[in-house]
């Protein structure tokens, strides 16, 4: 029944928030039914037959209105312990738990393992806590993974987290449930759960070697940075501009009406002072990328240049 009033249930903590969210709509539901049949019998009994007809006094009855006094208090008192029992459960977290740095922006999420691995993808143990701590880059996101039943809003300038224990081996969906912009709906990501053994193979292959070719490189960070969020490689229109035919470009026309040869050193400074020169038609939207590696800005930079069939620009 949980699965056809919910989606999968697949953590620790998922059974007991089900059963909750179950035992509420039940009472609910016999609640409705008991009101909605005590109005039509009413409507029935005491309709009006003739004219002239005066209804009897009515004497109150005192175990009635005690009744519909205490059984709802009763009820109430119940869901209040049962749920924040749950909700004290789910702010505690097991000290054995796994951390995984978590970061949002708009409108993509990277996630940071303690050995350095970074993924767009959140890999997890199976029947492991992992607790998430969360910071954002821009605006206020929320981690929100359905399955797990958790969701977290995600802040700038201070940390939240958030913990769970996985307990189905799969792949399942996470979403950013606050509104951050223009593409909101797309800000979403994939959770993988997998056996402790396959997570440690997983964590330990993660890390970018050193000898990967930049370009190839640079791929890998045009995912994870969400570089793809706003930037195509086809041609189309998105938030920013496309990164196809880009570099080599002459003429290329900015808001304040001048032009730049967009070479090496207009891309360089394009991700690391996002605001220095705005493209004609598109916002100032783009983070910056300060933070970046020297090493990842040039990985970048060369994966753009991939993305171009024009002669490099003359010197």
């Amino acid at each position: 029944m949980g699965d056809f009033w919910l989606p999968e249930a697949a953590s620790t903590m998922a059974s007991e928030i089900d059963s909750l969210f179950n035992f509420v709509n039940a009472v609910s539901g016999v609640l409705l039914f008991g009101v909605v049949a005590a109005m039509l019998w009413f409507v029935y009994r005491y309709r009006r037959q003739d004219p002239a007809e005066r209804p009897d006094p009515v004497q109150e009855s005192k175990v009635l209105e005690i009744s519909w006094i205490v059984i709802p208090t009763i009820l109430v008192l119940l869901v209040f312990n049962w749920g924040f029992k749950s909700f004290v459960a789910q702010k505690t977290t097991p000290p054995n738990a796994y951390e995984i740095q978590v970061q949002a922006q708009s409108w993509n999420w990277l996630f940071e393992y303690p050995n350095g691995a970074r993924s767009d993808t959140l890999y997890v143990p199976a029947n492991r806590p992992v607790k998430t701590t969360m910071s954002s880059q821009d605006v206020i996101h929320s981690f929100f993974v359905p399955a797990f039943r958790v969701k977290q809003d995600v802040l700038p300038n201070r940390y939240t987290s958030v913990w769970f224990e996985a307990t189905k081996e799969g792949t399942y969906d996470l979403f950013c449930t606050e509104y951050c912009g223009r593409n909101h709906s797309e800000m979403g990501a994939t959770v993988k759960v997998v056996s402790q053994q396959r997570f440690d193979e997983w964590v330990e292959s993660a890390g970018t070697p050193d000898d990967i070719p930049l370009p190839e490189f640079g791929e890998k960070l045009y995912s994870q940075q969400g570089c793809q969020g706003c930037h195509s490689l086809d041609g189309s229109k998105m938030v920013g501009p496309t990164w196809e035919g880009l570099y080599g470009t002459t003429g290329h026309e900015l808001a304040d009406g001048s032009t730049v040869t967009v070479d090496e050193n207009y891309l360089r400074t394009s991700i690391l002072k996002s605001g220095a020169q705005i493209v004609e038609g598109y916002q100032n939207v783009m983070p910056s990328y300060a933070n970046l590696s020297e090493r990842e800005v040039t990985a970048l930079v060369e994966f753009m240049k991939e993305q171009s069939d024009k002669e490099p620009p003359q010197e």
